[in-house]
């Protein structure tokens, strides 16, 4: 069996990895001949959109998937014509669009923060005094990892911040005042079986998600499986999806989600039964899903820009190190390692050991 993959970065990369053992093989493409996981499968170079390419991977792999969402949607329904796809072209569509997105969370009932759309800095500064400040402006597409984002602390923040998108559509939202910033990953299969993970509290700087920790029995679990089921269903959903979530007042409030394995769920790759990886595959290969039980206390902490010396991370009791063969830049999640623990307070301090590490080269 032969997984076709649209991306061959470092999330490709871990599915690959998870794909192995299970007697798979894969082929990549990707517009980088230096993508990280070219070197666990064929590797297919050049653009997203090229019809060669494309007639090749269509015709070798046995299901596609993505690992990210800024594959062109066109590609994806392309693909879907010709072989099995999944997550589906309209998964893809919906998330790469803040602001269908977010229209698309309304319809399902699952709360967001006030919004607006805006396309121009006069739609900008009409929106304003209906949400308040602080807010934030995000580009419609292509934002990730705090990419095509501005805080509006007031009216003299909107020129600066409108003219750094160049025109591009945008979303302006209302800042929510959170507690705490939560994830859940659900997986769906074929045949439309359903699983859960426990929820990852994530805490994230400049936009990058720097640690994400698994909460079993966490009280917020319930209510953030029941927008994720309404996500899955209303999507005819297959794979992995992450849903981003604010924590208000013993409320969940909708962020985004990601069409796609998600860097909360590093953690399932040491931290839990089966990990978020070959839990994509069996959902796309329509195979029985596995386990999402935890193994003890566990967590993922990112390197972002560096690495410390391994023998350093290596040193940390119980801490499993992955590295993504990319070559260090500022902002670029290069690595990231995971723990576990016998209970809370142990994993704390191991957490916070790494996070000293991670501080020392994060140039972000």
């Amino acid at each position: 069996m032969r997984v076709g993959v649209l991306g061959a970065g470092q999330l490709a990369r871990m599915i690959a990895l998870a794909g192995v053992p299970l007697g798979l093989e894969f082929i990549f493409l990707d517009p980088s001949a230096d993508a990280c996981s070219n070197r666990l499968g064929e590797a297919l170079i050049g653009d997203y959109n090229d019809p060669e390419l494309l007639a090749q991977l269509a015709e070798r792999a046995d299901v596609v998937t993505y690992e990210f969402e800024n594959v062109p949607a066109e590609v994806a329904e392309f693909l879907a014509s010709h072989t099995q796809v999944h997550p589906s072209p309209k998964a893809l569509a919906v998330a790469q669009d803040r602001l269908i997105e977010k229209s698309f969370f309304h319809d399902i009932d699952i709360p967001t923060p006030n919004y607006a759309a805006v396309d121009s800095l006069e739609s900008l500064q009409q929106a304003m005094p209906t949400l308040g400040y602080p807010a934030i402006l995000k580009s419609r597409t292509q934002g990730y990892d705090g990419k095509g984002q501005s805080v509006l602390k007031s009216a003299d923040d909107l020129k600066a911040a409108w003219e750094q998108l160049q025109g591009a559509p945008a979303v302006v939202e209302a800042f929510v005042p959170f507690n705490r910033e939560v994830s859940i990953i659900a997986v769906r299969s074929v045949s439309g079986e359903i699983v859960f993970y426990p929820l990852s509290e994530n805490l994230h700087r400049g936009g990058i998600l720097r640690v994400s920790e698994c909460r079993a029995d966490d009280p917020m679990q319930k209510q953030a499986e029941t927008y994720v089921s309404r996500l899955l269903e209303a999507l005819d959903y297959v794979g992995v999806l992450a849903l981003e979530l604010f924590e208000v007042d013993g409320k969940l409030v909708a962020n985004e989600f990601a069409p796609r394995v998600h860097n909360s769920g590093h953690w399932t790759i040491e931290g839990a039964e089966t990990s978020q990886f070959e839990n994509h595959l069996r959902a796309i290969l329509d195979l029985p899903l596995g386990s999402t039980a935890p193994v003890g206390n566990a967590a993922m902490v990112n390197f972002i820009g560096g690495l410390p010396k391994t023998e350093e991370l290596l040193a940390i009791p119980h801490a499993h190190l992955h590295l993504y063969d990319k070559a260090p830049r500022k902002g670029r999640k290069v690595a990231h390692a995971t723990v576990r623990a016998e209970n809370q307070k142990q994993l704390s301090e191991l957490i916070k050991k790494l996070t000293v590490l991670a501080d020392q080269v994060d140039d972000s």
